[in-house]
């Protein structure tokens, strides 16, 4: 009956702001953009599928939703560029049973989780 996440969506105060950590900082691609007048959408499509959404057409503060988790090929790496550019870290590396990971905020402080699956022998 389900065939996959259509999307994750957060709820945004500053959208040119969102957009420019979204775009810039994470280095993701916008697709759909769009307004209403005051309210905003935006969509980033995930190079292995999926989408995240950021709106300020909930009327929900940012940061208390869910999480989102992106996978990443070399988290030191990503650890490194983003610790470069200011952005804010919750967590060192956490080592789960199968994988590494570490936290982060974005702009308009909701979690994401930087995600890095171990390698199969």
């Amino acid at each position: 009956m389900f065939e996959k996440v259509a999307f994750t969506m957060y709820a945004i105060e500053d959208a040119d702001r969102a957009r420019d950590f979204y775009e810039n900082t994470l280095g993701l691609k916008i697709g759909s953009n769009g307004a209403h007048g005051a309210m905003r959408w935006m969509e980033f499509d995930l190079p292995g599928g999926g989408c995240l959404a950021l709106t300020n057409a909930t009327g929900q503060k940012p940061g208390g939703g869910g999480t989102i988790a992106l996978e990443v090929t070399d988290l030191d790496a990503v650890i490194a560029d983003l610790k470069a550019k200011g952005v804010r870290f919750q967590s060192d590396i956490i080592k789960g049973p199968r994988c590494r990971m570490s936290n982060i905020l974005d702009s308009e402080g909701n979690g994401i989780v930087l995600h890095q699956l171990d390698h199969k022998h």
